[in-house]
């Protein structure tokens, strides 16, 4: 009678409360990096908040007015298919704009015109399982950097490139590092907005602004990110690919940015040995801080690529 009271007890105060946090962690998990049905990060605004659909409404306008110049463009990479919308406006260079997670090719509308401005073609991407491409998982950059490496030979190979820079926000910022570290031959220039040194920090910051508990639930979703994606997060990160980074760096960030704080972001910026700016805004939340200083935002891109990659 005993032993089996005692196998009870552990079976209730131990194994159940183990197995509960994990499949917890499975929850949260597919709920952030896991594509889990057709309609799921579609090619449509990700948020509610009235601010990103602003965003959203004038990068549509943008694309509108536009539309002459656009082209759908499709890779195959990993056995996938993956999409992308190409603003071809007869120039030799292009600027490859990614998002953050959850969002399609459609948000990175919203930032194309400094670029256009500037002279440059516009290819913003659908990731991995977002919008038209296909796929399951996000990967947070640890696959997806091999597709914008595939897209940037495709700009040079086939559509008459001669220089490709890359713009990305948030994991869109930590997924181009990963591709430019890997081959700086293929790119002029590296622009980021609250890029994160590692994926672990981001997610132990989004943990703790919603209050929930970190143990064991870091380390379980980063244990499955590993699992999927075949890399460590903790080891191919923005802090450790970055001194492999030979082009110029533009570091685009808010003062008001909970998840990428002052302290990591200088982090990175020294890890980084290339030819570099530093930049903060004074207003704007994570993600958004061209809405909230658009002139500001859109003169220290021009004037970082007409210094720092037209003159190199």
């Amino acid at each position: 009678m005993i032993p089996l009271i005692i196998s009870l007890c552990v079976f209730f105060l131990i194994i159940v409360p183990l197995f509960m946090m994990f499949l917890t962690a499975v929850i949260v998990y597919r709920k952030l990096l896991v594509r889990t049905n057709e309609n799921c990060w579609k090619r449509e605004c990700s948020d509610k908040d009235e601010e990103q659909q602003e965003m959203f409404r004038i990068g549509m306008k943008w694309a509108e007015e536009n539309k002459q110049y656009q082209k759908s463009l499709k890779i195959n990479n990993d056995n996938l298919d993956l999409y992308g919308e190409y603003f071809d406006f007869g120039n030799d260079k292009t600027v490859i704009i990614l998002g953050g997670r959850m969002e399609s090719c459609l948000y990175g509308f919203y930032f194309a015109k400094p670029y256009q401005e500037l002279g440059y073609n516009i290819l913003t991407v659908d990731g991995r399982a977002h919008g038209l491409s296909q796929g399951k998982y996000n990967n947070v950059g640890l696959k997806e950097y091999d597709d914008i490496i595939k897209w940037a030979e495709l700009l040079k190979n086939e559509h008459h490139n001669k220089s490709v820079i890359l713009h990305g926000i948030c994991l869109g910022a930590a997924t181009s590092t990963y591709a430019i570290s890997s081959r700086n031959d293929l790119f002029d220039a590296l622009i980021t907005e609250g890029m994160f040194i590692n994926f672990r920090t981001m997610l132990i910051e989004r943990f703790k602004e919603r209050k929930k508990p970190l143990f064991p639930y870091i380390s379980l979703i980063i244990f499955f990110i590993k699992r999927h994606a075949k890399k460590s997060p903790d080891k191919m990160s923005p802090i450790n690919m970055m001194p492999k980074v030979e082009n110029p760096v533009l570091f685009l960030y808010s003062k008001k940015d909970i998840y990428s704080k002052p302290e990591n972001n200088q982090a990175l910026v020294d890890a980084c040995k290339a030819d570099k700016e530093l930049h903060y805004f004074n207003e704007g939340r994570h993600s958004h801080i061209r809405i909230n200083n658009t002139e500001e935002y859109d003169e220290t891109i021009k004037n970082f690529i007409k210094e720092k990659v037209w003159k190199k």
